[in-house]
């Protein structure tokens, strides 16, 4: 019980840390917000170096198909003399890389394994941003409409928890694995005949 209650408390706080110090890093790294610090807008904006990176990338990938797209103030992605989409804060997926990292971070395993999951998780999550940023793009300028009516906000939410969800199971499995694999060394050194 006291272990469970250990991962609770681990994994609630680096979540509360991880998302609601965004909040704290948006409001404080805002132009015009009532409190405002030049020294985390000039240094620890990590929030619109995302938003830029999501506008970047889709960008890249339009271009990759003949698409030519530009980036206006305001961190608007529009396509050439077509429509334009704005990355907005919650367009960040800071929820989703928060839940990841706070649930590799309250786990079982050594820093170097934890410090690799959490990175993969987070690139991978960016990358699927990227691809409904993308996706999101092409669509409102091809006229397509939403599978069953969902915003593409939610289709994002939705791949990306089951995405975590699978990287839950394989990051469970990583430690299952390699317990299965000491078990059967431990087996082996054992039926071995001693001399």
């Amino acid at each position: 019980m006291k272990s469970q209650l250990t991962y609770i408390a681990k994994f609630l706080g680096v979540f509360c840390l991880l998302y609601f110090g965004t909040w704290v890093v948006i409001a404080l790294a805002s132009p015009g917000g009532g409190i405002h610090s030049d020294l985390v807008q000039k240094y620890f904006d990590y929030v619109s170096a995302l938003k830029i990176s999501l506008i970047k990338a889709p960008a890249f990938i339009l271009s990759l198909f003949g698409i030519g797209t530009s980036q206006e103030p305001g961190f608007l992605l529009r396509w050439n003399d077509g429509r334009g989409v704005i990355i907005a804060y919650s367009c960040v997926g800071y929820g989703v890389y928060s839940f990841w990292t706070a649930f590799v971070v309250a786990n079982k395993g050594s820093f170097k394994k934890k410090f690799i999951w959490v990175a993969m998780g987070l690139i991978s999550l960016w990358f699927i941003n990227v691809v409904r940023i993308t996706l999101f793009l092409t669509s409102i300028n091809k006229g397509w409409d939403m599978p069953f009516g969902l915003d593409h906000h939610t289709w994002f939410n939705i791949v990306a928890y089951l995405f975590i969800f699978i990287m839950i199971f394989l990051y469970d499995r990583s430690f299952r694995n390699k317990s299965d694999r000491n078990d059967s060394a431990e087996k082996t050194v054992l039926s071995q005949p001693h001399f």
